[in-house]
């Protein structure tokens, strides 16, 4: 929750364009300033002050503990023209909701986090828990001094300055290690444990049998990616509460997926419970890697029998590939998610126009693989390529990355020895009838009228159903030097099932600075005025044009009397 604290009425106002604009995530405090401080900073995981920097480091100041359980605080001045990130930048995630605030408000958010200025990733922001020296190793970064990297999980990281050797370093390990002045350890999520217990069996004994067998085994817990069970035990309150102490997820199987696992330890008491001759090995096992530690059972203080088993799994690193859609162009439709995705890799690929609109967001260091039209296999071959080697990848596209671009070749190559996430973007269909008005209010539908990959025959099979369906169509790829019938002659199938005033809207460039857009029908359109970079939004018989926009209905029963 972000607590929200004021104290004028120009303060108040921008206070509720926030508390409006996030009401899920915020509460306004309200009272005398300095109790509303003091609650919200007990009360919540962030806090935004619209007071003085000042004040609010002479209110903060005697709640101050460490930087890993205070909140992240932002202060934004009368003006609303800066958010300022005071304190817990990082640990608080007050950079961040900085940058937030002042998009929301349109201020400039101010980041003086060393790490952040100069674009080197921060050592507690990669998304791993750390432990050591980070503020020894982060500012033997910021000053270039040599910093070793000893990644022995192979774990995809983004790029770092570091060097073969150093007096600093950075270990990237699941293993409990003993770490000097001068290194950071990073904890890899790469444990798996598969836990088995018995009716009722207490999540004390359960917890205890994990923790110490980890320790035992020399494992760090912080890497323990999941508990994995047989979906018998998704319930019980042992392994559920175990699972939340060690804040992982509780991951369940079938007794028939466990029971088709090879385990070292087979046992009859298991396979007449629940079905498999194993639950802690097979569910830790069932998804691969190397077996750590083998079954293991509880002990009780009082000799009873034990209730819960264990078995821990290292499960190899695997590779990240991030497709990532850029949106239509303009800086501002990139998306949050796909710029962090940017800054997260430590591979570049892309098409050379588009690694072009984003360079200046990537991290130094990263790699850049860039190529030119027509390359697109390569492209995506070389993206899972680099996956596969470990490296954390972004593969970028334009519009969607799924859409007419990346997202389907790269996905080709892959198979399931590396993670994929995909990044949505906007389309160009969508950011041309946001600039036309509403013509995809109804039922839609994309069509490439480019026959390089695609024979025409298909292409205009789709064409004609589309216009039998009478459904607004959207054509990307209209027209090239090379390609200059297709779309005459799509125009003309669609003529054969709509008037000649059809409303068709012309979007080129949507959303760059040399966007141009009109409105004109279908039987005025000439293809003469088309080119790769335009989008053609052809509207269905429902289509009109108000007020000079292309309006497509959506069909509500109030409507039929309007026409």
């Amino acid at each position: 929750m972000i607590g929200l604290i004021s104290a004028t009425a120009a303060g108040a106002a921008a206070r509720d364009r926030l508390a409006a604009a996030w009401p899920d995530r915020t509460r306004v405090y309200d009272g005398p300033v300095a109790d509303a401080v003091r609650r919200a900073f007990a009360e919540c995981e962030q806090l935004v002050c619209f007071l003085a920097t000042g004040a609010v480091v002479r209110l903060i100041a005697p709640l101050l503990g460490d930087k890993v359980s205070d909140p992240g605080v932002v202060c934004v001045d009368e003006g609303g023209r800066f958010a300022v990130s005071l304190v817990g930048g990082h640990g608080g995630g007050a950079n961040e909701l900085a940058r937030e605030v002042g998009e929301l408000l349109g201020a400039e958010p101010v980041v003086t986090t060393a790490t952040d200025a100069v674009g080197v990733p921060g050592l507690d922001t990669l998304g791993l828990p750390v432990e050591g020296a980070v503020a020894a190793v982060s500012r033997a970064l910021l000053d270039g001094e040599p910093v070793a990297l000893h990644n022995e999980s192979g774990w995809p990281l983004p790029p770092l300055p570091v060097a073969g050797e150093g007096a600093y370093g950075i270990r990237v390990t699941d293993r409990l290690v003993e770490t000097s002045e001068r290194e950071v350890v990073l904890r890899p999520p790469t444990l798996v444990v598969g836990v088995g217990a018995s009716k009722g069996a207490p999540v004390d004994e359960v917890l205890e049998l994990i923790e110490g067998t980890l320790r035992e085994a020399g494992l760090s817990a912080r890497s323990v990616a999941g508990l994995a069970t047989v979906d018998a035990k998704a319930g019980e309150p042992g392994i559920v509460a175990a699972a939340e102490r060690l804040g992982v997820p509780l991951i369940t199987c079938s007794a028939e997926e466990l029971a088709a696992v090879a385990v070292p330890n087979p046992s009859a008491a298991p396979l007449a419970a629940v079905g498999t001759p194993s639950v802690a090995e097979a569910s830790a096992l069932l998804r691969g890697g190397e077996l750590l530690v083998p079954k293991r059972k509880s002990a009780r203080a009082d000799g009873a029998p034990a209730m819960a088993t264990c078995a821990v799994v290292r499960r190899p690193a695997r590779g990240r590939l991030a497709v990532v859609g850029l949106g239509p162009g303009a800086r501002d439709l990139l998306t949050p998610r796909a710029k962090a995705e940017l800054q997260r890799a430590s591979v570049l690929v892309g098409l050379d126009q588009y690694v072009d609109q984003i360079r200046d967001l990537l991290r130094p260091g990263t790699r850049v693989l860039e190529s030119g039209l027509g390359a697109e296999e390569e492209r995506a071959r070389t993206a899972v390529e680099e996956a596969r080697k470990g490296q954390a990848v972004a593969l970028i596209g334009s519009g969607d990355a799924g859409v007419y671009a990346m997202a389907s070749p790269a996905l080709a190559e892959a198979s399931d020895d590396i993670d994929v996430i995909g990044v949505p973007g906007v389309t160009a269909a969508l950011a041309a009838a946001a600039i036309l008005g509403a013509p995809l209010g109804h039922d839609h539908v994309s069509i490439s009228l480019s026959d390089l990959h695609t024979p025409w025959e298909v292409i205009e099979r789709r064409v004609r159903a589309a216009a039998e369906a009478d459904i607004v169509v959207t054509f990307y790829n209209p027209r090239s030097r090379g390609r200059d019938w297709q779309l005459p002659k799509a125009l003309a199938i669609l003529a054969g099932h709509r008037e000649p005033a059809t409303p068709v809207g012309v979007v080129r460039n949507a959303s760059r600075p040399d966007e141009s857009a009109r409105l004109t029908t279908l039987a005025a359109l000439d293809p003469a005025t088309v080119d790769m970079m335009t989008v053609v939004t052809v509207g269905n018989t429902a289509t009109r044009d108000i007020a000079g926009r292309m309006v497509t209905p959506r069909g509500y029963r109030w409507q039929e009397g309007t026409r």
